[in-house]
């Protein structure tokens, strides 16, 4: 009986030496991979050898086994360092995994980034976030060459979490915002990348502008370029978007005091001096309007506008002064150069009429009438 309780007893002991030294070696292996997968992961640094890294990544697989070491700290950043870095050089995803290494790393991230960090660890955790971010803009980028502008949308704002400060990444969700139809996103990143001129750019003004365009807003295409002349005077591109829209919306006396800075830029440009010929004509500055619609016609003496105008403005200072002969041969040169240019369009064949009228040119008059009357017809 007494043999029996000392075996029996005896057998308790075992058992009990085992579960203190199962419980003793835990530590020491967890210890023994994390040393090791950071000597693997130094290694990896100097030689670059894939090798390396992953011995460092089974390592640290190892050593994050057990609840316990899932939580110890050394345990997760030696997680972060090998995963990113992993996400990075096996972007192709040659080797298997559990998860996705940029899935890994940035739950090894947040949970480095939640606590309170030595300044020794700085250098490290940067080390993950910078090569996490990398990781997602591979993605990102690969997204965008697919036109796969959804996904590249998500993988620059994973890249945009992380980074934070890239304008570029930024940058890079507006256009993306805009291709996706999200519009109202698209304007409040460029609102926010104008509103100082230090993140500000004559690109950035003039994509906002066109937002507004696009929903319809001209009072905030307007604002935003009006914007943009403050922050950049020099800028032609601005001043000539701005000088259309005026154009467009007929706000001919904002585009008067304009029109010599935007010529400067590009003084044979024919466009740009008909619009200041037209808008000077329109404010009733007759002189200022033969000057610009002149150097229309020195640019391009068939251009059927340019004629056309210059004869108009000739044409009316003749019906004000009918004995001014020098005015009537001036319209009646240019009023007949535009129909040469253009022999059926109404509005010069009618000018031409009243010309005659004005003139008491007979003839040509019912000429010019007969014209007229069969194009009606026709």
């Amino acid at each position: 009986m007494n043999r029996h309780l000392r075996t029996k007893n005896s057998v308790r002991a075992v058992t009990a030496v085992a579960m203190l030294l199962a419980v003793s070696v835990s530590p020491v292996l967890a210890q023994s991979n994390l040393k090791e997968g950071n000597n693997s992961f130094a290694r990896y640094m100097q030689s670059k050898d894939f090798k390396q890294l992953e011995a460092a990544r089974k390592f640290a697989d190892e050593a994050f086994k057990t609840k316990r070491d899932s939580t110890n700290y050394r345990n997760i950043l030696l997680r972060g360092l090998v995963y990113s870095t992993l996400a990075v050089v096996d972007s192709n995803r040659t080797q298997n995994y559990p998860a996705d290494p940029n899935n890994i790393a940035l739950a090894a991230l947040k949970r480095l980034t939640n606590k309170s960090v030595g300044f020794e660890d700085e250098p490290q955790i940067d080390y993950v976030r910078r090569s996490l971010a990398n990781a997602y803009l591979i993605k990102a980028n690969r997204a965008v060459a697919g036109a796969n502008y959804e996904e590249a949308f998500h993988q620059y704002r994973l890249v945009d979490s992380i980074s934070g400060k890239t304008i570029d990444v930024k940058h890079n969700l507006a256009i993306l915002s805009s291709k996706i139809g999200n519009v109202e996103d698209a304007i409040n990143r460029y609102k926010a990348f104008t509103a100082q001129t230090e993140t500000s750019s004559p690109s950035y003004i003039l994509e906002l502008s066109r937002l507004y365009q696009q929903q319809g807003d001209s009072r905030e295409m307007l604002n935003t370029l009006l914007t943009g002349r403050q922050q950049f005077p020099e800028s032609k591109e601005i001043l000539f978007t701005l000088i259309n829209t005026y154009m467009t919306n007929e706000a001919y006396a904002a585009i008067v005091p304009l029109a010599d800075e935007a010529i400067a830029h590009e003084p044979e440009n024919v466009g740009l001096n008909y619009i200041a010929g037209f808008a000077n004509e329109m404010e009733g500055n007759n002189d200022a309007a033969k000057k610009y619609y002149g150097k229309v016609i020195n640019l391009d003496a068939n251009n059927f506008e340019g004629n056309l105008e210059l004869g108009l403005l000739y044409l009316k200072e003749y019906i004000a002064n009918p004995n001014d002969t020098e005015v009537q041969s001036k319209a009646q040169e240019y009023l007949l150069k535009a129909n040469q240019i253009q022999p059926s369009e109404v509005n010069t064949l009618k000018s031409l009429a009243v010309l005659y009228k004005q003139s008491g040119d007979v003839i040509q008059q019912e000429r010019v009438n007969n014209i007229l009357n069969q194009l009606t017809i026709n």
